[in-house]
């Protein structure tokens, strides 16, 4: 069965066939070229309208009780529950990871909407002490207001997910702005919210929604006062003209941006564990995570011994249609990240490197289907190219000597997202992990940098952006904070002593 035929059986069963051929924005597997859809792109007329939808469906939806917003989260996880074989295949589909990934991001929005649930009866405050006779002062959390989530598409659907559900609990409303490149999942996931939405009495209409298009119709979303958050997944470029958009109107973001991460193979590392890890890090979704391993900084004692090995893994790893069982390594999601990775090669050649592998692979789907096979590129330092993300699976190799000179190279990119270690030594463990350690938002210890679970709050800092989605207190950002003082006596102390006798 062709890409087509599979997306428009899954658009049938999920409920949203005629929106594949109701416009004119064209969106294309990566696995075979061929165009799976046109759809509608919003105007800027029905973009206000829907930014105008979610902010009265937020002035409802903040009065209904925190734990049934919780339950319709809840009913939200029911239902990707039972759909999770046709949209992990439709994630597949469209973004061309491999099927176990795809299902594996339907998972992390299962995921997430279990923390959510669990979350809706903890939205703690705080009782604070007072200098006051007869005063109580605490700390109370209320919903902000309309959310906006621009996603990118490497992850589809789950990063909206990741705000969706932790937003919604917070008492908030959701606009989603889907990359232009994979925006049939989102009409897919908005289709099986409208149907809950529809059954859940307290949830009024408005409450999720999606608009679809290109750059004007993320602009828009960032730049109108009735959104006070915006959460956006893309480059760092992105986020350099998000930021100072959003900052001018005092609007909050939740910045998750580019990621060049790092990790470091000691000398006492498991190396068949480390193989492993690197290379699902480096080559898994075909090197396009904001936390593929993309340095790999191995002690001069184990280099010689772990490129052998590695090289084995790179040679015969099985690269094709990411729906075939077996496939894992798939395609990149157009001609435009072909060409990056191409150049990327080309020029780490020119500062001295030795590559292995990163030529198109001959996999027999069409000219419009771009798979590579794996690079590995042996430098003689972390030069120019080295420093730049490139969204493919090449991964540069570099030695060091002593672990603090490998924590400054790990450290002296501008992106800090994630990062990792191997090691059996305790105290190497124990520095990398300490303030004087990674400079990430994530340090792993003996496994690598990409695949975060929804319990931390994932996000990174300087280049990337310093935003935090997902577990741990990320749901802070999601709603404004209070601090109230009550006076249950009958004078009025001043704080500080002051005196004010009129």
């Amino acid at each position: 069965m062709t890409t087509i035929d599979q997306t428009l059986k899954i658009a049938k069963a999920l409920g949203f066939a005629e929106k594949l051929a109701s416009g004119d924005l064209e969106v294309r597997s990566p696995i075979d070229g061929a165009v799976i859809g046109r759809v509608a792109a919003d105007t800027s007329a029905s973009v206000d309208a829907k930014i105008a939808g979610a902010k009265t469906a937020f002035l409802d939806w903040r009065t209904v009780p925190a734990p049934r917003r919780g339950e319709f989260v809840r009913l939200l996880g029911e239902e990707l529950r039972k759909h999770k074989d046709d949209l992990g295949r439709l994630v597949t589909i469209e973004c061309g990871k491999v099927y176990s990934e795809g299902l594996g991001e339907v998972q992390e929005m299962i995921d997430i909407c279990d923390f959510a649930v669990g979350l809706s009866r903890q939205l703690y405050g705080k009782t604070i002490a007072t200098e006051r006779t007869d005063h109580r002062m605490m700390e109370t959390w209320h919903p902000l207001g309309p959310v906006g989530v621009i996603s990118a598409f490497n992850f589809p659907v789950a990063v909206w997910c990741w705000n969706a559900a932790i937003a919604l609990v917070c008492g908030d409303s959701v606009i989603w702005k889907p990359s232009e490149k994979t925006p049939l999942t989102a009409l897919a996931v908005q289709a099986i919210c409208e149907r809950l939405i529809a059954t859940f009495d307290e949830a009024p209409e408005g409450l999720l929604s999606v608009v679809i298009g290109e750059r004007e119709v993320g602009e828009q979303l960032v730049d109108d006062a009735r959104v006070p958050l915006v959460s956006a997944t893309g480059s760092c470029r992105m986020g350099r003209e998000v930021g100072p958009r959003l900052a001018k109107r005092f609007a909050r973001a939740i910045l998750e941006l580019g990621g060049n991460n790092a990790a470091i193979v000691a000398p006492s590392a498991d190396l068949d564990l480390a193989v492993r890890a690197i290379a699902f890090s480096a080559m898994g979704t075909a090197g396009q995570r904001c936390t593929t391993l993309r340095r790999l900084i191995v002690h001069e004692d184990i280099y010689d011994d772990l490129l052998v090995r590695l090289k084995k893994v790179y040679g015969s790893v099985a690269i094709g249609n990411p729906l075939d069982a077996g496939t894992l390594v798939g395609p990149l999601i157009d001609r435009q990240g072909f060409d990056a990775a191409q150049a990327a090669l080309a020029q780490a050649a020119d500062e001295g490197g030795k590559v292995t592998g990163g030529e198109r692979a001959n996999v027999d789907v069409g000219e419009d289907a771009f798979y590579i096979r794996p690079a590995l590129a042996e430098m003689p330092s972390q030069s120019a190219i080295v420093e730049k993300e490139t969204f493919a699976p090449i991964l540069y190799v570099l030695k060091y000597k002593d672990l603090s000179g490998a924590i400054a190279l790990q450290n002296s990119v501008a992106q800090g997202l994630s990062s990792s270690i191997f090691t059996r030594d305790m105290q190497e463990a124990e520095r990398f992990v300490s303030d004087v350690g990674s400079d990430c938002g994530i340090a792993n210890v003996n496994i690598g940098p990409s695949g975060a679970e929804i319990g931390g709050a994932f996000g990174g800092e300087k280049d990337t952006g310093g935003g935090r989605e997902a577990g741990s207190d990320a749901w802070k950002a999601y709603m404004r904070r209070a601090t109230n003082t009550v006076n249950y006596g009958t004078e009025l102390p001043l704080a500080q002593g002051v005196s004010f006798d009129v």
